[in-house]
């Protein structure tokens, strides 16, 4: 037989597992506790008739317990799924709790209001998108920027390689049948090559514009010059002034000294005299070949 007052004070006055004793007072950690606080009224152990409110992943369940199931402990809660909405939960709370003492029917509501309170904040929170910090180890990071480290030498070694055998096959230092090396990395480069060759054989005559050199035109224009002279010269001589057949002949032969002498700078070749014989013996001439 089971005697409420009895338990009370055996629990409280000797020892309870689930009393917690704080410098604000006595709580209790028992899960069907409706209220949180040892005293006489809220404890589950010590009372025969009691009723709580507990949630399970987001649902709550309406907790009854009657005397008349004591003997049966694997029975002794009766569960009660209860709505979401709120005025309905409360209806079902009146309902099966309507001839159950008042200040117990009073606690169960103000259980179920701070619960639903607690839950909308809960949904509010998970929608708010807020930063999670993650404490890294120290051996793992160290680890992760040793292994960086590495990888990044490995491949700048495997660029300096490839760069390397890049160019030792343009210069053809290697024959077509090559077969200890990666035949990935053989036909990667046998593909550059062709289309560096390709490009070569593509590629189209550039078109230059280039300053011109007028050295060799100043040159004969000078010469046409002295031969225009020499001409007025001439002409001058016979018209008015009368001179000798001796000073114009002296005169015609300097100018044509001067146009051999620019004409030879100009053209820089060598001349060669070459004597022609004739056939009657005759006495030889000479004759100038450039």
């Amino acid at each position: 037989m089971q005697h409420d007052e009895v338990i009370w004070q055996i629990i409280r006055h000797n020892h309870c597992s689930f009393m917690s004793k704080i410098e604000t007072g006595k709580f209790c950690r028992n899960p069907y506790n409706v209220t949180g606080i040892c005293n006489r009224s809220s404890c589950p152990l010590a009372n025969s008739r009691y009723a709580t409110i507990r949630d399970h992943e987001g649902v709550f369940y309406l907790y009854m317990k009657t005397i008349e199931r004591a003997h049966m402990p694997n029975k002794l809660w009766e569960r009660v799924k209860l709505p979401r909405n709120y005025i309905k939960a409360m209806e079902i709370i009146d309902k099966h709790m309507m001839f159950w003492p008042k200040l117990l029917v009073h606690k169960m509501k103000q259980r179920l209001t701070k619960m639903t309170q607690m839950r909308i904040r809960m949904r509010k929170l998970a929608l708010k998108t807020r930063e999670k910090i993650m404490s890294m180890p120290r051996k793992t990071s160290k680890r992760d920027s040793r292994r960086l480290e590495k990888a990044e030498k490995a491949a700048l070694i495997d660029k300096k390689i490839e760069e390397e055998l890049i160019e030792r096959l343009m210069k053809g230092v290697y024959p077509d049948d090559i077969h200890n090396v990666n035949q990935e990395i053989w036909n990667k480069l046998l593909k550059a090559r062709e289309i560096d060759t390709e490009i070569e054989e593509n590629e189209e005559p550039v078109v230059e514009y280039v300053e011109g050199d007028y050295e060799e035109l100043e040159d004969e224009d000078d010469m046409e010059d002295m031969g225009n002279y020499a001409m007025t010269t001439i002409n001058d001589d016979e018209d008015g002034l009368e001179e000798d057949d001796e000073d114009v002949e002296e005169a015609d032969g300097k100018a044509r000294r001067r146009d051999f002498s620019s004409s030879s700078k100009s053209t820089k070749k060598a001349t060669v005299l070459v004597e022609v014989e004739n056939e009657d013996g005759a006495r030889p001439r000479q004759k100038a070949v450039i």
